[in-house]
């Protein structure tokens, strides 16, 4: 196997946001709920609100926040607008997308190959933003949305000058086919006002070294 995902965030993320003052994060393809349990465990006390798509992934997501008086979650996948559509299910899930996978992405990591399909709501940051943001909170955003990132950032038009801080997942190899190059990602959120504050490893080749992802925290100037 070539690829070897870590899916889970470095530990100090969930300390790094509380120091900011995040007050929500917003936690976009959540699976089952790992990227919350993780901050939470390291440090993040504030609000945190879970979006999941898929079925079986949302049952598990739903139970385990129902644990956790301070953590939302609802069924949806965000992205440029509101709609249904059909998403590709992987074999582990994390892998699911909304986007034909790559051909080096599924030789890679065969567990990640499409098993299915499974029509989804969609809707947008913009949409579900009064309805989880509380007036005065600091506001954060959370990426993994497995290359359909600059649609749910599009989505977020006029929720994104609001937003401390995004963090998403930047492929510096094709993984999704259609997916953004990781430098049109970046260009997007510093033209409005984000910079790169935070970079950990997420998917990696073992036999050359080669850093095929990272997860990308960017902040506010001040931030």
């Amino acid at each position: 196997m070539d690829i070897v995902p870590r899916r889970a965030p470095p530990g100090p993320l969930g300390r790094f946001l509380d120091l900011r003052g995040i007050d929500v994060v917003l936690d976009v393809g959540a699976s089952t709920g790992n990227y919350a349990r993780t901050i939470r465990a390291n440090g993040y006390r504030g609000r945190i609100c879970s979006f999941e798509p898929l079925r079986d992934p949302f049952r598990a997501l739903e139970r385990d926040a129902s644990r956790d008086p301070q953590w939302s979650c609802l069924q949806l996948a965000l992205g440029a607008e509101r709609g249904t559509a059909e998403i590709n299910v992987a074999g582990n899930s994390d892998s699911s997308s909304l986007l034909p996978m790559g051909e080096r992405h599924a030789r890679s990591d065969p567990s990640s190959v499409y098993v299915g399909t499974e029509t989804i709501e969609l809707s947008t940051v913009d949409e579900i933003w009064d309805r989880v943001v509380r007036e005065g909170e600091t506001a954060f955003l959370k990426l993994d949305v497995q290359g359909f990132e600059l649609e749910a950032l599009r989505g977020a038009g006029r929720s994104l000058p609001r937003l401390a801080g995004v963090q998403v997942e930047l492929s510096l190899v094709p993984l999704y086919e259609g997916a953004p190059a990781w430098v049109d990602v970046i260009r997007h959120l510093q033209e409005r006002g984000l910079n790169p504050a935070h970079l950990e490893h997420a998917f990696e080749d073992p036999r050359t070294g080669e850093v095929l992802q990272v997860d990308a925290v960017f902040m506010r100037s001040g931030g």
